[in-house]
């Protein structure tokens, strides 16, 4: 197996935090018609993404996909 980050219980439920975080503003994004309220969810979504994906470049390939 691949080597994990030092810190991998703590990244792994942060990764899987960000994810359901991300879930629940695209389903607030979609019930929403507010045009400033969609670009600040949009903006939030982005911002998680971007850190789910920081996160998940740290595990091996393919961690998270088995989950």
């Amino acid at each position: 197996m691949a080597k994990l980050p030092k810190n991998f219980p703590e990244y792994s439920l942060m990764y899987k935090t960000l994810n359901k975080k991300i879930l629940e503003l695209q389903d607030k994004l979609d019930k929403s018609s507010d045009k400033n309220i969609q670009e600040r969810i949009q903006h939030e979504i982005e911002n998680y993404q971007k850190e789910s994906d920081r996160i998940k470049s740290l595990f091996p390939e393919k961690f998270f996909n088995d989950k």
